[in-house]
């Protein structure tokens, strides 16, 4: 593909001689994202371990802007791409699930899903809801993620992480500042991992709750299609969906993105959207249910980069 910014991969090589993990230029972010769509990173790193990390980070200069990303799930790129470094954990370095006794310790890119599955194996109850979000646990630590009538708030003791400056560090749950859908930590911290608590249960009734789980996924929100998982935070004492649904809103279309037909807090990539039609889809989207309930809908997917 054609560079869309300048490569600075050599200065940063020169100023790293030290560095194990990958760092490609202009690298696409569109097959890195469940939406499928966007520019690319003018700098893409795969950090070897934290310690790999740390050490990019604290020879980084400090005016190029980081984002980390995780699998992608809850991300729109946009289509002129993003200046800067993009930070992906790879499960190799990040993607321990260990349960042991009543805890579970998680590398940051490890799937939530299959952090819910460790614990089931290690007899734990309490992270069945991580079995029906789809990201990983760097982006539910920032999110405090939930599902099914548990958030990451629920059972986490602590996160690893560091920070812009290259310190590494752990904050406890208190630390976390965890809101709705959010963390109160500064956007510069890269989780690292993270280790949570449980209750030692059997395994029958471990499973039978995972397998509501998925059963509800499978029949209410639109797990096939190429899309980006629950878009707005719900409103205190309101349903986002219901909103939405109310405004005259499901099934609308914006060039190749569409609201939903199944869940219509949902948008898919129909096949030919681009993350302008899907950023563009869901601002309609807003401004729609603002004119008709006088509520105003917060993204919960992350948007990064700049429009074309």
């Amino acid at each position: 593909m054609t560079s869309t910014f300048p490569d600075i991969t050599p200065e940063l090589k020169a100023a790293m001689p030290e560095l194990r993990g990958r760092l490609g230029a202009n690298q696409e972010m569109a097959p890195l994202t469940w939406f499928r769509v966007g520019g690319p990173a003018q700098v893409l790193f795969t950090p070897a371990d934290e310690d790999d990390l740390a050490y990019f980070l604290t020879r980084l200069p400090a005016d190029i802007p980081v984002y980390p990303v995780g699998v992608g799930s809850n991300l729109i790129v946009r289509d002129g791409g993003v200046p800067g470094v993009i930070i992906r954990l790879s499960p190799r370095g990040f993607g321990e699930a260990i349960g042991d006794g009543d805890t579970v310790r998680a590398g940051a890119a490890a799937l939530d899903k299959r952090v819910a599955e460790a614990a089931a194996a290690a007899n734990i109850t309490g992270l069945e809801f991580y079995f029906g979000i789809p990201g990983s646990i760097g982006g539910a630590l920032r999110m405090n993620a939930g599902a099914n009538g548990g958030e990451t708030k629920d059972v986490l003791i602590e996160a690893r992480g560091v920070t812009r400056n290259g310190e590494k560090r752990v904050f406890s749950s208190a630390d976390m500042k965890f809101v709705y859908r959010n963390s109160g930590v500064e956007d510069g911290v890269i989780f690292t991992g993270a280790l949570y608590r449980g209750r030692n249960a059997d395994a029958e009734s471990i499973r039978a709750r995972m397998n509501e789980v998925q059963q509800h996924r499978e029949t209410a929100q639109p797990i096939r299609e190429k899309t980006g998982g629950s878009t707005f935070k719900n409103p205190p004492g309101h349903s986002a969906w219901k909103l939405i649904d109310a405004a005259g809103m499901r099934g609308f279309r914006v060039g190749g993105a569409q609201v939903s037909e199944m869940h219509c807090n949902f948008l898919i990539n129909t096949g030919t959207a681009s993350g302008h039609d899907i950023e563009t889809l869901g601002e309609t989207v807003r401004a729609r249910v603002k004119a008709n309930s006088g509520v105003e809908l917060n993204w919960e997917i992350k948007r990064i980069g700049v429009a074309r």
